[in-house]
């Protein structure tokens, strides 16, 4: 017979980054438009050939989790990465875990963003120390860059 380990969880049910989320009474979410990738474009005859920076303000993060056999205050840590490795400043939420429950974090994402690429974020499940932070998984979001050059000076012949 197999033995359960009573020190197992939080688990993690869901982590997914949308533009909006509706949740009811009942603490049932729906998330509506689940965005893994952004593109952001600019338009016109003299749209830059490199990104200009821009502020992503309309995206939420959505974190569920189950508590198992884990109990008591913990941490949410999220740890945002830019294409190139650099990272951004951590996004910390207390969380209070109760036996049989779980906790829906929704947290409304700002991002700045200057590269194109694919932007991690890294959640964590935080405790006490000397415990250590687990990663319980990593979040995408891939920026495209799009310009599209219309409209410039008519040739004349």
């Amino acid at each position: 017979m197999a033995t359960r380990d009573h020190t197992t969880g939080p688990h993690l049910v869901v982590a997914a980054i949308c533009e909006k989320v509706l949740q009811e009474p009942d603490s049932v979410l729906s998330l509506i438009r689940m965005v893994d990738q952004i593109t952001q474009t600019a338009t016109g005859p003299e749209a830059p050939e490199q990104m200009p920076p821009f502020l992503v303000s309309h995206l939420t993060m959505v974190i569920c989790l189950k508590a198992d056999q884990a109990r008591g205050r913990y941490g949410i840590k999220i740890r945002p990465e830019q294409p190139g490795g650099q990272q951004l400043p951590d996004i910390e939420q207390a969380v209070q875990l109760t036996s049989g429950g779980g906790v829906n974090l929704i947290l409304p994402l700002v991002l700045p963003i200057t590269l194109e690429g694919v932007y991690w974020f890294d959640v964590f499940f935080t405790g006490p120390p000397p415990q250590p932070d687990r990663l319980l998984t990593r979040v995408p979001l891939q920026v495209v860059y799009s310009p599209q050059r219309i409209g410039g000076p008519v040739a004349e012949d």
